[in-house]
């Protein structure tokens, strides 16, 4: 059973709350602070919802503008004192997408296992599609009126997060599609959805598909172009859609390092588990069965060789290797 919503709303009162979500939030992050935000004002309990990074997709600006969400990030916060409040969603303490703030992290609402451990005075992290599943089931168990707009924001953050029903999907999810289904606004989540990739991105999509490296059924694609953390992502799930492609392997440079995105559709290769342990001691990273992200610290792969798309190739390949002859080691702590 979940914890209790009334602990979450105890546990809140009489402080400067903050809803954090991870470094260049996406539709879930932002729909599950934004459903959290309306959810706590019922009880009195203002709230700003903060960030690292930008909103970067036209799609996720939008839905950002559409329903009037305000969004701070972490420039705008010089007045955060240690004893403010913050609660983590989408994310988890410790995890390199969530920059350590000032405030105190004292609660923790995810759906991701746990690769590094932290104390939360509340924490509700269940492994479901997306974390807009977990808050729409607060309005759910407690019968809590929902406005449309937060209806939508997490219906668009749920399919999103799934891939509209194609990636870790449980009975959970499909529950809360049908509660959220007829109260939101789906031709506006249709509308949202169709700006997945934009025009001024077309061709850099071209060119990163021209460099493609697959061995093995594992395809890797350095993307050697400024682009945002989401349209890394995009071409992670463009990639396995290929019939050659069992796992993809996407990174792009940023300024002191290279950003991961990670997709697999084997059994015996879980996501998270690859990207964590292919960067252990470089980087960090971690994430779902069937998608992660993570980042490496360039100065540490120039320690290795200055070659470091062949470090890479390495490192994850030789994790593969590892991890098909030793399915069952090293699974993350889920809490």
């Amino acid at each position: 059973m979940p914890p209790k919503l009334s602990e979450l709303v105890t546990l809140l009162k009489g402080h400067r709350v903050f809803i954090q979500t991870h470094n260049f939030p996406d539709p879930d992050a932002i729909a599950s602070a934004f459903g959290l935000q309306v959810l706590l004002g019922k009880f009195n309990i203002p709230t700003t919802i903060c960030h690292h990074g930008q909103v970067e997709r036209t799609a996720t600006a939008n839905m950002v503008a559409e329903f009037g969400i305000s969004m701070t990030t972490d420039d705008d916060l010089k007045d955060m004192r240690a004893d403010d409040y913050i609660i983590t969603v989408d994310s988890q303490k410790g995890n390199a997408n969530l920059l350590d703030l000032v405030g105190d992290e004292v609660a923790c609402i995810d759906h991701h296992p746990t690769f590094c451990k932290a104390e939360y005075k509340y924490k509700d992290i269940r492994i479901v599609g997306s974390c807009s599943t977990i808050i729409a089931d607060y309005y759910r168990l407690y019968n809590i009126d929902m406005p449309q707009d937060v209806a939508t924001a997490l219906l668009y953050g749920l399919r999103m997060d799934t891939r509209d029903f194609n990636r870790g999907v449980t009975e959970l999810d499909v529950e809360i599609y049908r509660y959220l289904f007829p109260k939101a606004n789906n031709a506006l989540i249709r509308k949202f959805e169709s700006g997945v990739i934009q025009y001024d991105e077309l061709e850099a999509f071209v060119d990163s598909m021209r460099n493609i490296d697959i061995c093995n059924g594992t395809a890797f694609a350095f993307l050697n172009f400024d682009c945002a953390d989401a349209f890394v992502a995009t071409i992670s799930d463009f990639i396995l859609n290929l019939d050659v492609v069992e796992v993809a392997v996407v990174y792009s440079r940023r300024e002191n390092g290279f950003k991961f995105s990670v997709r697999s559709e084997v059994d015996e290769i879980n996501a998270g588990q690859l990207v964590s342990r292919a960067l252990k001691g470089i980087g960090s990273g971690g994430g779902h069965k069937s998608m992660a992200g993570g980042f490496a610290i360039e100065s540490k792969l120039l320690d290795i060789s200055i070659d470091f798309n062949r470090v890479i190739q390495n490192l994850f390949l030789d994790t593969i290797g590892e991890m098909l002859e030793s399915p069952d080691e090293d699974q993350p702590e889920i809490t």
